[in-house]
């Protein structure tokens, strides 16, 4: 007559021990980083009197619409610490995002000759996070980014897409840089689609490009549990100062 509730109690220790199993994993590989974006996407807002009205601001208070002249872009620009990296990984359950803090680096623009016009970024990648330290710690290892072999990521512009000669304040304009990305001492050429804005004394540059893990050495990092696609995003969110 004992067996019964034995029977009953293994069964539950197993339904529970599935659950908490499967909460865990869950939590694992679950995405914890929200891309936060330095270009506020353009709207519209409504006013009292029901007219349409912009509803973005330059960082000055002044309200976006003011032109700006070339004497304000062009020059040198320094990378800010407010500046990041993201690097995007898609499972079959989800997009994982990872953030890089550190960026630094140098820009030179000139509107009149975008041919001079050049670009560094330099991305510490101890500073990797998704939020995640298990996670983190086994990318950074010696099976994914080997970080203690090369701590160093970089992206090398060498090619500008024409730019207008005349820029509105907080504006978004489209361009394209090409380039060389190095991730593991491995060159590769990439294109980021990309579209920059001026807004109270900052320019500001967000841009994406998709590269694979064969790329720079590294396996589809998929698992038993996860499939994971062969590409992998990268995304710029700079914000660079004079």
């Amino acid at each position: 007559m004992k067996k019964k509730p034995l029977a009953l109690a293994a069964v539950g220790i197993v339904i529970v021990a599935v659950i908490s199993g499967y909460t865990l994993l869950n939590n694992s590989l679950g995405n914890n980083v929200e891309i936060e974006s330095v270009i506020p996407a353009q709207g519209q807002t409504t006013d009292t009197a029901g007219k349409d009205v912009a509803a973005a601001e330059g960082s000055t208070g002044e309200s976006a619409g003011a032109a700006v002249t070339a004497e304000q872009l062009n020059g040198a620009w320094t990378i800010a610490d407010t500046s990041k990296v993201y690097w995007s990984v898609t499972t079959s359950k989800e997009t994982v995002n990872f953030v890089n803090p550190s960026v630094t680096g140098s820009w030179n623009v000139d509107l009149e000759n975008t041919a001079s016009m050049t670009g560094e970024g330099i991305v510490d990648m101890s500073t990797l996070d998704s939020g995640n330290g298990q996670r983190d710690g086994h990318v950074k290892g010696e099976d994914f980014l080997a970080v203690e072999t090369f701590p160093q990521s970089t992206f090398t512009a060498k090619t500008f897409s024409e730019l207008p000669k005349e820029w509105v304040e907080g504006t978004a304009v489209p361009m394209e840089l090409q380039g060389t990305l190095t991730v593991k001492g491995i060159a590769k050429e990439v294109t980021f689609k990309s579209e920059a804005a001026y807004s109270g004394g900052q320019l500001m540059l967000s841009g994406t490009t998709t590269v694979n893990f064969s790329d720079f050495g590294m396996s589809n990092p998929h698992t038993v549990v996860l499939d994971t696609e062969n590409t992998l995003e990268v995304r710029l969110e700079l914000v660079l100062t004079k």
